[in-house]
């Protein structure tokens, strides 16, 4: 039955390079996000990348492992929690970049489009996961998941939308630039980036990423009008935000481009 309502909590939670004192800090979840129906953790929180150079099969754990556990003993009926990890591939040096959704609702999501960009190359060290857009109920809403670098790939959120998505889910780790002018390039691509999906999709987005220094924070809640309607900084934080249905239908109501599309 849909609900006129879904509260989000978006946490902006750094992950450090040990797992288990990412575990550990899950544990906090409840009290962070005491009313949330649907909790957003950033990407690779159970272990953050660490240097560039440095493998991350290592750090690889099978769905159903120690970081599975620890995230699903914070999540309930009531509510649910999603956070990235690296999840063990048949390729032994490259892992998938996996999105877990567990509590009220269970899925798992493999980054499709890996960060091959600013002179980054994320398929060095990760495999990148089939077509497979991944839609789950959360009290009553269709939410659909990508990670970070996805972001910049509208094919992927309106994949989403036509499998029925209202909420477009985007846990980051989005990297800062090198130049205090490619960093605020940077920020501003995100920013435009989570409107834009609002805005073309007609669906809310909730874009959490992880916090400065090493990377840009500033997560945010876009409504499908594209406004925001609640933003963090740069440093470590945690965002509140109800999303409404009457919003929603309204929005779609006045702007019906998911149904006037030429195909």
């Amino acid at each position: 039955m849909a609900r006129e309502t879904l509260t989000v909590a978006a946490l902006q939670w750094g992950a450090s390079l040990d797992p288990a004192a990412n575990r550990a800090a899950l544990a906090d979840v409840p009290d962070a996000a005491s009313a949330a129906e649907l909790v957003v953790l950033p990407e690779a929180f159970a272990r953050d990348f660490g240097p560039v150079t440095e493998p991350l099969a290592p750090y690889a754990e099978e769905q159903g492992g120690a970081f599975d556990d620890a995230l699903s003993g914070v999540a309930d009926g009531a509510c649910t929690v999603v956070a990235g990890m690296f999840e063990r591939s048949d390729d032994e040096v490259r892992p998938f970049n996996t999105l877990l959704v567990r509590g009220g609702a269970t899925a798992a999501y493999r980054k499709i489009h890996l960060y091959d960009s600013f002179g980054y190359r994320e398929s060095d060290r990760l495999s990148a996961g089939d077509w497979a857009p991944v839609v789950v109920d959360v009290a009553g809403w269709k939410v659909g998941v990508l990670t970070c670098y996805d972001l910049r790939f509208p094919e992927l959120a309106r994949d989403l939308v036509a499998a029925g998505a209202e909420v477009l889910v985007v846990p980051a780790a989005w990297l800062p630039g090198r130049t205090p002018e490619e960093h605020d390039r940077k920020v501003d691509h995100w920013r435009t980036l989570a409107r834009a999906r609002a805005i073309e999709n007609v669906s809310y987005v909730v874009a959490v990423g992880q916090p400065a220094p090493r990377y840009t924070g500033r997560s945010l809640v876009v409504d499908p009008y594209g406004a925001v309607v609640a933003e963090a900084g740069a440093e470590a934080a945690e965002l509140l935000a109800t999303l409404e249905r009457g919003v929603l239908d309204e929005a779609r109501s006045t702007n019906p481009s998911l149904t006037n599309r030429v195909h």
